[in-house]
């Protein structure tokens, strides 16, 4: 199941909250890295999206320009 950006960031603005409640230096560490990757995934997520829109355009385009040549 793919995920969506909104779905990652979500994640990520969780972690940054509880990095922002956390009282143990270990636990806001382990948040921040967690929000760190959840921000990262993310970002993959919205250039595959993207990517994917391109894609489609393209082989939209590429159809249309050979149904124009038959």
């Amino acid at each position: 199941m793919a995920q969506t950006y909104e779905f990652y960031s979500e994640r990520a603005d969780e972690a940054a909250v509880l990095a922002e409640k956390a009282t143990l230096d270990n636990v806001r560490d382990r948040e921040l890295r967690s929000e760190k990757t959840w921000r990262g995934l993310a970002e993959q997520a919205r250039k595959t999206t993207e990517e994917r829109v391109k894609a489609d355009l393209a082989r939209t385009e590429k159809r249309a320009a050979e149904s124009l040549l038959s």
